[in-house]
């Protein structure tokens, strides 16, 4: 998805934010809505990095460390940065049996990667290094910054149509009637709305990242059998932070829940098999251009 149709897709979540505001209080209930929409946004852009690892209990990790696993950890997000062209961004490590990962932060200069323990321990070196290859990209796309406010708003949306829900459309006049119904379809089909956007974001984000993960770990087939792995795991093991939380579902490069409930009747992440395959062809493609150029390594991406 290229920029421009993503910030038209943020503006629609905007509007439609704007829309509720205009069917609660009219011209100035429009207004107050757009008000708050930037507000939050606001706060989403300057906190929500700190928000986010504050929820899932993350623990920065020191590149002192004198834990092996950690320090490889670490070593690999700072040598990808390189081969990225990012600053190295702060690292961090989150207490859960699900391996899993997602990356946060305004910009790649306050960008932070997070991987679970249990990331750490099933999977093997290169396959590590692709999943942070990935989250890298992200940060390198500036999609960090994107999902968090799509979040923060498609979030938004569904409190005020719940709040729509319970105290608009009471005035009595006589359009009183009509101003239920519509107030109604509006409680439920706005959040549903907002959901569609925002998948519609995420998963094209997801297949991008893909890509250029691929492309800065050199290595895209670890990351697709990463992914097979991860999804693997996932299905069976909860990861309660998320199932606390799931609006932030859409930040994990494999979605976290467990699907015990509703949770994943639409899911913001494309089918795996979708992504192997993709990331499958583009391990091919890298292979017949290193032949045809004599090269063995992969340059930095751009």
């Amino acid at each position: 998805m290229n920029p421009f149709k993503t910030y038209l897709l943020l503006a629609a979540l905007t509007a439609l934010f704007g829309v509720i505001g205009l069917m609660l209080g009219g011209p100035t209930g429009m207004l107050i809505a757009l008000a708050l929409a930037v507000a939050m946004n606001l706060f989403a852009y300057w906190n929500s990095d700190k928000a986010v690892l504050r929820m899932y209990g993350a623990q920065a990790v020191d590149p002192r460390t004198t834990n092996g696993l950690l320090r490889a950890y670490y070593d690999d997000v700072a040598d990808l940065s390189r081969r990225a062209g990012l600053p190295t961004p702060a690292v961090y490590i989150m207490q859960s049996d699900q391996p899993n990962a997602f990356a946060t932060g305004r910009d790649p200069e306050h960008a932070a990667v997070a991987a679970t323990t249990g990331l750490l321990q099933m999977l093997e070196h290169d396959e590590i290094r692709g999943v942070m290859a990935h989250e890298l990209a992200h940060v390198k796309n500036r999609d960090t910054l994107t999902m968090t406010i799509t979040a923060t708003l498609a979030g938004a949306i569904s409190s005020l149509a719940n709040f729509a829900m319970f105290f608009g459309g009471s005035r009595d006049d006589e359009d009183g009637h009509n101003n239920i119904i519509v107030v109604i379809l509006m409680a439920v089909l706005a959040p549903f709305a907002a959901m569609v956007v925002q998948m519609a974001i995420s998963r094209t984000r997801e297949y991008a990242a893909d890509r250029m993960g691929g492309e800065i770990s050199g290595d895209p087939e670890a990351l697709a059998r990463a992914l097979k792995k991860i999804e693997s795991y996932a299905r069976g093991t909860v990861n309660h932070g998320a199932e606390r939380n799931p609006a932030s579902a859409h930040m994990f490069i494999i979605n976290p829940l467990s699907g015990r409930g509703m949770d994943n009747l639409f899911s913001t992440h494309p089918a795996t098999d979708n992504r192997v395959k993709a990331l499958i062809a583009l391990g091919m493609d890298m292979k017949r251009r290193s032949t045809s150029y004599g090269q063995t390594s992969v340059p930095t991406v751009r």
